[in-house]
């Protein structure tokens, strides 16, 4: 028997449309302000560290078509009873990985890049164990590439230099983080 369903088609759809839409004007209808300013500090972050500035979009295009993939799934109640016990796992995770980022911004020379590098890989491996069963080996490889990027020990070793180049954009990605905690965001 053909098992079709206007409900799953509708879903591929908007995940196709939300691929191939990922611009910083389009987006901005699923990602707020401080996330979307975070964003803007990370993509600076990646093409100062890296010279590249297409390097350094994609990074962030690839971000950001994960987050919103991952939150059309939510809404359409896509994850059974287990991968929300991955969701949840991974929430207090990147919750802890923020509070860490907080931490070693806060308090000088604390900064261990194995911690945080550790930390990034911990989300990675989670979030892959969640979308398993519901993106493509194409957003699979988005997440790798995304992670792999930002848990580089020797990016984040630059970027929490207390005299580097970086620290002014560190310090508004963890004043973004904990307005996003402060919402419960993360």
């Amino acid at each position: 028997m053909d098992h079709f369903s206007s409900k799953d088609m509708a879903l591929s759809a908007q995940k196709k449309i939300l691929s191939r839409m990922a611009t910083k004007s389009s987006v901005q209808m699923f990602i707020d302000d401080t996330t979307s300013e975070i964003l803007d500090e990370l993509y600076r972050v990646s093409k100062g560290y890296s010279g590249n500035k297409s390097e350094a979009q994609k990074v962030i295009k690839d971000l950001v078509k994960i987050a919103v993939k991952i939150g059309l799934l939510f809404r359409n109640n896509r994850f059974n009873t287990e991968e929300l016990g991955i969701a949840t796992d991974f929430k207090k995770k990147l919750h802890q990985g923020a509070m860490t980022a907080i931490s070693f911004y806060e308090v000088d020379f604390t900064f261990d890049n194995g911690v945080m590098s550790d930390l990034l890989t911990s989300c990675r491996d989670l979030l892959l164990k969640l979308v398993n069963a519901h993106l493509t080996p194409k957003s699979h490889n988005r997440i790798n590439h995304v992670f792999n990027h930002y848990s580089d020990p020797e990016l984040l070793t630059k970027l929490y230099d207390p005299s580097g180049t970086f620290r002014p954009n560190l310090t508004k990605i963890c004043k973004g983080l904990d307005k996003l905690m402060e919402d419960g965001t993360i």
